[in-house]
């Protein structure tokens, strides 16, 4: 078997396995599974489209880590994972940090399609369209959100992991964007190597 194809292999064995262990008592199954779904659709997703559109391994690893950080928070609910509990703050911010990498990974993989599949190339133009499409996810994630608390009511607390701050949802998509920004300033350039070395082969 191929490198290239060892790698999405083994990264999806692990995240199957993250997931399958994050399932095992959790606070609460319904919260579990809807902070996992975005893993349990990107990976049928990503296996689909594997042999049409490969994706770096840079946007491997990243997506990766970020179910990582999908399956910890759905096990524990975003406002009591151990983690993020801090000596010096009142509230855990484990959720403040799974915001930031909402916008770091969707920005590599924003910026893989633009520059792949539109006539786009680095630059300017690719770095505003990037950070506000990753603030556009981010908005529609919040969106959801606000949909599960209507339907849930009370039983959506965990999943909106508000933690009583009324700017929750301003904070999570600034972070959002910070992250997407922060993720095109540190890797454009690993990033733009590896997608030339995907389009020689």
């Amino acid at each position: 078997m191929e490198p290239r194809v060892r790698l999405p292999l083994a990264l999806a064995g692990l995240v199957v396995v993250a997931v399958a262990v994050s399932a095992i008592r959790p606070k609460s199954y319904g919260t579990w599974l809807l902070e996992v779904a975005p893993i349990l659709i990107a990976l049928p997703l990503l296996a689909v489209t594997y042999r049409r559109f490969p994706l770096t391994r840079l946007a491997y690893w990243l997506i990766f880590g970020h179910a990582l950080v999908l399956a910890l928070g759905g096990h524990y609910t975003y406002a009591e994972v151990p983690l993020g509990d801090l000596p010096w703050t009142d509230r855990n911010h484990y959720d403040r940090f799974a915001h930031f990498v909402q916008g770091f990974v969707p920005a590599v993989l924003v910026r893989e399609i633009l520059l792949r599949r539109s006539p786009l190339r680095p630059g300017r133009w690719t770095f505003f369209l990037v950070s506000a499409t990753c603030l556009a996810i981010s908005a529609g994630y919040e969106f959801i959100e606000w949909a599960g608390a209507i339907i849930g009511g009370e039983s959506a607390t965990d999943f909106l992991g508000t933690q009583g701050d009324v700017w929750d949802t301003h904070w999570d998509m600034l972070l959002a964007l910070v992250g997407s920004v922060v993720a095109q300033w540190l890797l454009a350039r690993p990033h733009d190597r590896q997608l030339a070395e995907l389009s020689v082969r």
